[in-house]
């Protein structure tokens, strides 16, 4: 499998019509994957207390194999530092991620979740693939085998294999 490096796509590339009706049909699948688990995965968002900027910090640090420090996950999630230094102050004050000195510099702290927050992230992520087990479950021959040929083109992007890695990583699979 080649890899195709996601710095080969325009960053300022304009969105067409044809784009357009891609998200549209992209999002219905999304919205019948994410219905598919009956709600499972937002209760348990929401059971968790959790807002939405800590569970995506929390989500992404799980599986990885190096604890980022404060600002590549900020970028990383497409977030201010400023946020996501909030929600971790929540997420360390709540026992579900720690703060350690780097030891290549003592200046920067490395985030990992806790136990508990593994526990947590991971249950979320469970439910959400409990509903797309489902939803994956309801295709039938054609549609089946057309998902996984459109899935394995997809995952020959760096950008989609490295979070492949990370999410089956996370679900410790």
């Amino acid at each position: 499998m080649t890899a195709i490096a996601t710095d080969q796509v325009a960053d300022n590339r304009k969105v067409t019509r044809a784009d357009r009706e891609l998200a549209y049909r992209l999002g219905s699948v999304m919205l019948s994957c994410m219905s598919a688990d009956g709600g499972a995965s937002i209760r348990a968002i929401d059971e968790s207390g959790l807002t939405f900027t800590q569970m995506k910090v929390l989500v992404s640090l799980t599986g990885v194999d190096e604890p980022p420090t404060l600002k590549p996950l900020a970028e990383s999630l497409g977030l201010s530092l400023a946020s996501v230094s909030r929600a971790v102050d929540g997420l360390v004050k709540r026992e579900l991620v720690t703060r350690t000195e780097d030891h290549h510099d003592r200046r920067q702290r490395r985030l990992a979740p806790t136990e508990a927050g593994r526990r947590l992230s991971e249950g979320i992520i469970a439910a959400r693939l409990e509903g797309l087990g489902q939803f994956a479950a309801s295709l039938f021959g054609e549609q089946r085998e057309r998902l996984e040929s459109a899935l394995e083109l997809l995952l020959e992007r760096d950008d989609i294999q490295a979070a492949y890695r990370k999410y089956k990583k996370g679900t410790r699979s």
